[in-house]
């Protein structure tokens, strides 16, 4: 079952275990994926992150987050979420300001030209999941999902 992964890898020893070759497996895959994101996302100037922030504050709007509550909320942590919401406030797809009721407090909110990216790239970004996972059928999708909240219950999300 995992010779291709072996093989990706350049392994020539078997897993030690099933639970490392699975382990492997779907960080291997998990990692294909966000390579062929990240290279579809290149030509409109975002990292998969930065992507997954603008979708954040996208689901916030018409309100604003903290930096904190976009750290919790992200696919994937990052260790500085406010360098990567600046880069998103130089481009312009975001703003930040102090919060009215307690100024030591920075709330984030995604502006109208994020708005905008994000409308221009949720087709395009249906469209690239479903030709990732076209050579799973639906309840191969269904099963992986289930299986994939099972691994994770009862650990830190």
């Amino acid at each position: 079952m995992a010779e291709s992964l072996k093989k990706a890898l350049r392994q020539k020893r078997a897993f030690e275990s099933l639970e490392q070759a699975t382990f492997l497996s779907i960080q291997r895959t998990a990692s294909v994926w966000m390579q062929v994101l990240a290279h579809r996302l290149k030509p409109f100037g975002l990292t998969p992150t930065q992507y997954n922030v603008l979708r954040i504050l996208r689901g916030a709007h018409p309100g604003s987050l903290t930096c904190g509550e976009v750290g919790e909320r992200m696919v994937t942590a990052v260790p500085d979420v406010t360098r990567l919401i600046d880069r998103l406030v130089a481009r312009r797809l975001a703003w930040k300001g102090r919060d009215e009721a307690d100024r030591r407090i920075v709330r984030v909110e995604i502006s109208g030209q994020g708005l905008e990216l994000l409308a221009e790239l949720d087709e395009k970004v249906l469209a690239w999941l479903e030709d990732l996972l076209a050579p799973l059928d639906q309840h191969e999708l269904e099963t992986l999902c289930g299986l994939s909240e099972k691994a994770r219950r009862g650990r830190a999300e």
